[in-house]
């Protein structure tokens, strides 16, 4: 069981993960409930106040691998971006008014769950038209627009998903279509996804729940293959690539009534999917503010009593269930820190522009094949 600061974990949604490996709240070992602790403390010592509650921390701490010191140089560089970037502000009064215009030529938007109880994320990349999207909107309008959702994701959706499942979720479920994006036009269209990818790697870790790449081009799925050693085994079970024979294996993870009927499911949104919103986080009984209020003075104190005897539980760590060291972090290692698990799901261009690295050599290497009528199912 994770150990719960009321100090800091307020939350008014489940705080038991539904996902059970270890590392995520309500399946943590003492060491790393020790570890979030010396992370925290670093942290507030440093003058950081905000986003220091345990679910937080964890994700950090489990996209370095609980080295300490890396997961807190990514938190750190990631409040330096979010007051550079106006974060906040952003919240309170972005208004994205060209939103249906962009969507003619790249649809994103979030819409209902999965059978997990996960925000599913809808991405299309074959109509992407930069010339036409830039006459719109600008980069820096939909790099906000990004920042926004991500921050939608945080609260209501994922709270509002969690009261509905009884179930802590964090990650979403993301269908990219690559309908229409052809083997030439790959890098110019994943260069473009890729550019904006860095925020979610950097700033917004462990958001990806599962991944299916649909209408992948021919020879993607062997590409893939091909890179998947490089990849986070963790990372590489999330992620599908399939061909045009996807509908069944969406199906299988997916209730047909909450897959838009383009993709092979039965929804049919009054105004078109991508413009609905409709999920757990729009129905009233799942609605509510994310954090309880702050504790009264007398709880406070208590608190502080508790954050007392933490303090001297891991510095004797003897009165813990397992040994932990007297200093929880871990002394670095010589090894090259392992690459972050993608986050959801701007990072996917990542896995995809390795494959169409993997595609180009290939090319360059042997001659071209003749790309089949429809493109294989992996």
């Amino acid at each position: 069981m994770t150990q719960f600061d009321e100090k800091y974990d307020r939350y008014n949604y489940p705080t038991t993960s539904i996902n059970t490996a270890s590392g995520h709240p309500g399946n943590t070992t003492p060491e790393q409930d020790a570890m979030v602790f010396a992370i925290r403390a670093q942290l507030e010592s440093e003058g950081y106040t905000e986003r220091l509650d345990t679910i937080t921390l964890l994700r950090f701490l489990r996209a370095r691998k609980f080295d300490i010191p890396l997961a807190k140089k990514m938190f750190v560089e990631c409040e330096q971006w979010r007051k550079t970037f106006g974060v906040d502000e952003l919240v309170k009064n972005f208004e994205y008014t060209e939103k249906s215009d962009v969507a003619k030529y790249y649809p994103q938007y979030y819409h209902k769950t999965d059978k997990d109880g996960r925000p599913i994320y809808i991405e299309s990349l074959g109509k992407i038209d930069l010339t036409a999207m830039y006459k719109i909107t600008t980069q820096e309008r939909m790099l906000q627009n990004l920042v926004v959702e991500y921050e939608k994701l945080a609260d209501p959706r994922f709270p509002a998903c969690s009261r509905k499942t009884g179930k802590l979720l964090e990650t979403c479920c993301t269908i990219m279509d690559l309908k229409g994006v052809g083997i030439t036009s790959i890098k110019s269209v994943y260069n473009f996804v890729n550019s904006v990818s860095a925020i979610s790697q950097n700033y917004y870790p462990e958001r990806l729940g599962k991944l299916y790449i649909i209408n992948a081009p021919w020879g993607f799925s062997g590409a893939f293959s091909l890179i998947k050693s490089f990849l986070d085994p963790v990372t590489v079970e999330k992620i599908h690539i399939l061909g045009s024979g996807y509908k069944s294996t969406l199906l299988e993870q997916i209730p047909a009534e909450n897959l838009p009927v383009e993709f092979g499911g039965s929804c049919s949104c009054e105004g078109g999917c991508g413009f609905s919103d409709a999920g757990p986080w729009k129905e009233p009984q799942y609605v509510a503010p994310a954090f309880k209020p702050a504790p009264t003075a007398t709880t406070a104190e208590a608190t502080a009593t508790e954050a007392v005897a933490a303090t001297e539980a891991v510095a004797a760590p003897a009165t813990l269930e397992a040994e932990v060291p007297k200093d929880p972090a871990p002394t670095p290692t010589t090894t090259a820190p392992p690459a972050a698990p993608l986050a959801d799901p701007a990072a996917a261009p990542v896995v995809l522009n390795k494959i169409d690295e993997k595609l180009e050599t290939t090319a360059e290497d042997s001659p071209a094949a003749p790309a089949p009528s429809a493109a294989p199912t992996a």
